[in-house]
């Protein structure tokens, strides 16, 4: 009633050890992340500086529920980015009905990459979906500083057509209107305010972006115009509006 998208999610846990294996609460966990961070009710919310309040997200009216579950032994000890966990001709797992499904692969390890995501000119194809890595997946567990679920945010955020927020090129763009222009990405914990230079233009650094690159507890934010972008691609009409047919 609110236009709020509720999202149907499939799980497919690939796993080699009982570690790998990760648990339904640890699941659970990780939708209940993603909820909290695309609601804008994450605890650390709160940290928005002032001057990026105006132009912070809020709610971004996009849910998220698991509708099953699918796990799969393998003897396989790593993995790349080639897709092989998303098909059994490799070792991996069918996607379930990725036109109506988001299908995401939890993976034992791939080795310094902690996720990766299709964008939606891939939409409803045999590989869509979101791959994250058993480490760095939900909170409970997983490997710090990459333990609070937003490997998945950021993941997440690709799926549903945000770049980063650098724009993956020096001073590039993320085709969002709101986010300030950015040399690069930033890692670690920066701390607030981060200024850099871009067209002969000094801004400061929106690195509390999900869609940067720093540590977990250090990112907390979308903003209005990432939201909107997200919106529009689950709306009717756009790339992933199957999502909306269940």
């Amino acid at each position: 009633a609110d236009g709020t998208v509720e999202i149907p999610v499939v799980f497919n846990v690939l796993y080699r050890t009982s570690t790998e294996n990760i648990s339904d609460a640890r699941l659970a966990e990780q939708i209940a992340v993603l909820n909290k961070d695309f609601g804008a009710t994450n605890s650390d919310v709160n940290k928005i500086p002032t001057e990026f309040s105006s132009i912070k997200a809020g709610d971004t009216k996009v849910r998220f529920h698991l509708i099953k579950t699918v796990r799969k032994a393998t003897t396989k000890t790593s993995w790349s980015t080639n897709d092989a966990m998303k098909k059994s001709s490799t070792g991996g797992i069918d996607a379930t009905s990725p036109a109506s499904y988001f299908n995401i692969w939890v993976v034992g390890s791939m080795g310094g990459v902690l996720g990766y995501a299709t964008f939606p000119e891939s939409a409803g194809t045999a590989v869509d979906g979101v791959v994250i890595a058993a480490p760095y997946f939900g909170k409970t567990g997983a490997t710090s500083p990459f333990n609070l679920g937003r490997t998945g945010t950021h993941e997440v955020g690709h799926y549903l057509n945000l770049r980063h927020i650098w724009g993956d090129a020096t001073c590039g763009n993320d085709f969002v209107a709101d986010t300030p222009t950015q040399t690069g990405s930033n890692g670690g914990s920066p701390t607030y305010p981060l200024y850099n230079t871009c067209g002969g233009v000094q801004r400061s650094v929106m690195f509390m972006n999900y869609m940067d690159y720093v540590y977990d507890s250090a990112m907390y934010m979308f903003s209005a115009g990432q939201r909107d972008r997200m919106q529009a691609v689950v709306a009717a009409g756009g790339a992933r509006a199957g999502l909306r047919n269940l």
